[in-house]
């Protein structure tokens, strides 16, 4: 099993910073990727930022200069780094991971349990 702890949200005011983990655990061969997405109340699950094994990011339009993904391969851990933080950005974000299990070399794609940003105005 591959699993994902994340940890990092709370409540900021606008304008404040916060940074969120992601911490993956289990039977990994290899990550390829691994991202961030956020659900706002009554809004669809959407894009925030991923990250490849290589280092390659992407950034939602909404976000860009102000968040910034990183990644600690050593540590299977990724990161948000959140800047300028607005009202809007309030949602539950989830970490998710793509790789291949060690041993059995199978793809996995897993989902963190969600961590609450809440930005006040």
């Amino acid at each position: 099993q591959v699993q994902l702890v994340e940890s990092g949200g709370g409540l900021v005011q606008r304008g404040g910073s916060l940074r969120l983990s992601c911490a993956a655990s289990g039977s990994i061969s290899s990550i390829y990727a691994q991202g961030w997405y956020r659900q706002a109340p009554g809004k669809q699950r959407e894009l925030v930022a991923t990250i490849t094994s290589g280092g390659n990011t992407n950034y939602t339009d909404s976000v860009k200069g102000r968040f910034t993904i990183s990644r600690d391969n050593a540590k299977n851990t990724v990161y948000l780094q959140m800047n300028s933080l607005k009202p809007e950005d309030t949602a539950v974000y989830y970490c998710n991971a793509a790789g291949r299990r060690s041993l059995s070399f199978r793809y996995f794609e897993v989902w963190g349990q969600g961590t609450l940003v809440t930005v006040s105005s």
